[in-house]
């Protein structure tokens, strides 16, 4: 991360990350949107969430379909199966950044670490608008009118 991108970061978060990321997804103008976190913290406390919307735009939307019982509309929109698959997939996208060796605690789960069904919109927005093929950011997306293509 450049100093930059750090103090962007660490303005949009309220402090500085506490383990290693890279910003993944920016505004046309280069604003960061989306972090890709380390599996594990700094201290090696695991990091379930790989990818963080921090956006402060896309935050607030996210948080205004959350407040108006997104995550449940999105559970009763989407196939639990493509769900869980979108769970399964994550995990394994996370977990291929540990060596299989290593005995420290490691993240659990799938999207911002639960393992079935929606537990965080802004997890699933911010794993698709970094590319990933989630179900549930795919339909948050759509409800919030945000597309991949508005961002680099």
């Amino acid at each position: 991360m450049t100093p930059e991108d750090l103090e962007a970061v660490t303005e949009l978060l309220g402090r500085p990350p506490r383990g290693d990321c890279e910003v993944v997804t920016r505004t046309p103008g280069g604003a960061p949107v989306v972090l890709r976190n380390a599996p594990r913290l700094a201290d090696h406390t695991p990091m379930p969430t790989l990818y963080w919307l921090v956006g402060k735009a896309e935050r607030e939307a996210v948080s205004r379909l959350e407040a108006a019982g997104g995550v449940k509309r999105a559970e009763r929109s989407i196939d639990p199966e493509s769900i869980a698959d979108a769970h399964a997939r994550y995990a394994a996208e996370r977990d291929a950044e540990l060596d299989s060796t290593d005995q420290a605690p490691r993240p659990s789960g799938g999207v911002g670490g639960t393992r079935r069904g929606v537990k965080c919109l802004h997890a699933h927005v911010a794993w698709w608008l970094a590319g990933g093929d989630d179900p549930v950011g795919r339909w948050a997306a759509g409800e919030l009118g945000l597309k991949r293509e508005d961002y680099r």
